[in-house]
């Protein structure tokens, strides 16, 4: 007897969809167009239901045993470069919708490496995307946080739903250390020197942690939570992970695929042939972990003290003290890495990485795969990142990279970016929109990993890309000679607004595009020919020919090689 359509929908307004067959299918968006139509159907339902669970209560430790704990910034700085689309709205399209009228003139795709000018004096500590995510932060070397992008929910903590161009500081943090930060589909979470969490953006599945369902929060508040400080923060669509200094971990949000990690999807008959979702709108406690035989025998394993954490699309991934890696979530395309496609609702124990000398030293996911690199420096993929090929159902080595010692690796839907060695590497099939790369004039695409040549001469020390539908890399790097420091990336927003400068890296044509008045636009417009980038000192050195060069100030005070 065949069985009945079921109705779904999200505990407090989600998405609804018919689903036949009892097939599950986890929740993407393949265009932006449908990304908009979700974005209109969650802003004309009502706001989300107050949390249910009156048994519940925040996580509280006294202060007379609660850990002093000041977390440092990473030690590197730098600056911002990006490459990538640079306007939303253009992806997949010939031309600017005219709802969006307004960013019609932001610019084009940027096939090498080119930086915000409004950045020139900012020393950058780290940047933070997300796989899911389509905006962007970094965090400077004092600490402070900014943000920019989409900005429907709040989720760039400025009090408002106004979209960004261009990086921005978050005011409302600004009396805030702020060490680590994640992103998630429509939040953000941002992590003090002090173990302290605070969220913003949207909140109608509980992901911000604050004890309530609504439609968005614009400005940071902290998350229910007074236990030990925290020290890790990860964000995944709509959903958050957070790891206390002792090793615990906490999660909140939606629970719709066990990407929580309590033993439940979640789901609850509200009406007839209705599903609803119990979200956790609190952080609460990862309780169990285990390991399964190949016969179904479910064992749970003890003394799991979690050292660092991933978050995919709707997946989870852990790292433990013992360098054993965990999974749990949706299960499709192998993502989980063990062998089949069944969700799983806590922890799981990944075996590859549960054997003396074998174990994991890095662990990375992107949208709908996971990554990690064991004790002896090899690289494991698993999971998909081309729908249209053949899923990756358990860690296998990426043999391209055999002999390359991995620093930082960051995966959006399909294109992956790596700073190994001196080298940054990247591919990802077509389409792409310069997020691989690789230059003017150059291929767009490449299914095996290639060298990125256009940043040659540049050490890249973190990597970031975000956005499920491939829009950004964010890379954060240094000049190998140590002269100067760059970050590089790629941005989904505008790259000039206001007349802010961009410039290029060594070797490369200027290609920005800037907004504005036509003063602002003739301000920000050099000289095609020349080679663009902001030294500290006012003489550097010549990675390519071994010497010296001068430079001079030019338009809106960038240096100029003369």
């Amino acid at each position: 007897m065949p069985r009945k359509k079921v109705t779904e929908v999200s505990g407090n307004g989600g998405i609804k969809r018919k689903r036949a067959g009892g097939k599950k299918k986890e929740r993407e968006f393949s265009s932006d167009d449908e990304f908009d139509d979700f974005e209109e159907q969650e802003n004309t339902k009502k706001p989300g239901k107050p949390a249910a669970k009156s048994g519940l209560q925040p996580v509280t430790v006294p202060d007379d045993i609660k850990e002093k704990i000041k977390l440092d910034l990473p030690k590197v700085k730098g600056q911002l470069l990006i490459f990538g689309a640079t306007n939303w709205d253009l992806i997949g399209r010939k031309e600017v919708p005219k709802a969006q009228a307004a960013f019609r003139n932001l610019g084009q795709n940027l096939w090498g490496p080119h930086r915000y000018g409004c950045l020139n004096d900012v020393q950058v500590s780290s940047v933070v995307s997300g796989p899911c995510a389509a905006h962007s932060l970094l965090i400077t070397t004092e600490g402070k946080l900014w943000s920019w992008g989409r900005n429907e929910k709040g989720q760039l903590g400025h009090g408002d739903t106004k979209r960004l161009e261009a990086p921005k500081l978050i005011e409302a943090l600004a009396d805030e250390v702020v060490v680590a930060a994640a992103c998630g589909r429509n939040h953000t979470l941002a992590l003090t020197e002090g173990g302290t969490a605070y969220s913003f953006g949207e909140n109608k599945l509980g992901q911000l942690g604050q004890g309530n369902q609504t439609d968005a929060v614009l400005s940071p508040a902290p998350i229910q939570y007074n236990g030990q400080p925290l020290v890790k923060v990860a964000c995944g669509a709509e959903f958050s992970m957070v790891v206390d200094c002792k090793g615990n971990l906490y999660s909140f949000g939606c629970p719709e695929y066990g990407q929580l990690g309590h033993n439940s999807d979640g789901k609850f008959i509200a009406r007839a042939q209705r599903i609803e979702f119990d979200c956790e709108t609190i952080a609460r406690r990862v309780t169990i972990f285990i390991e399964k035989s190949k016969d179904g025998q479910v064992t749970p394993v003890p003394n799991v003290v979690v050292r660092d954490v991933a978050c995919g699309g709707n997946h989870t991934l852990i790292l433990d003290s013992q360098k054993r890696v965990f999974s749990w979530g949706f299960g499709g395309y192998g993502r989980l890495g063990h062998t089949e496609q069944k969700d799983e609702m806590v922890p799981r124990l990944v075996k590859l990485f549960d054997f003396p000398g074998r174990g994991a030293s890095q662990i990375y996911t992107g949208y709908q795969c996971s990554f990690a690199v064991n004790e002896m420096g090899g690289l494991f993929f698993w999971g998909v990142t081309n729908t249209s090929r053949e899923s990756t159902m358990y860690p296998k080595a990426v043999q391209d990279l055999c002999g390359w010692k991995v620093r930082s690796l960051a995966c959006g839907k399909s294109s992956i970016v790596i700073a190994a060695d001196d080298s940054t590497i990247s591919w990802g099939p077509s389409p792409t929109f310069g997020e691989l790369g690789y230059g003017d004039n150059k291929a767009k695409s490449s299914t095996t990993a290639q060298e990125v040549k256009s940043l040659d001469g540049v050490y890249a020390e973190q990597v970031r890309s975000g956005n499920r539908l491939n829009k950004h890399n964010d890379a954060f790097c240094r000049w190998e000679l140590h002269l100067c420091s760059l970050v590089w990336a790629h941005s989904h927003c505008g790259v000039v607004a206001g007349g802010d400068g961009i410039c290029t890296l060594p070797g490369h044509r200027q290609t920005g595009h800037s907004t504005g008045t036509r003063e602002a636009q003739e301000a920000a417009r050099v000289q095609p020919t020349h080679t663009l980038i902001w030294y500290p000192p006012a003489t550097s050195h010549c990675l390519k020919k071994k010497k010296n060069i001068s430079l001079q100030r030019g338009p809106l005070g960038q240096l100029c090689k003369s």
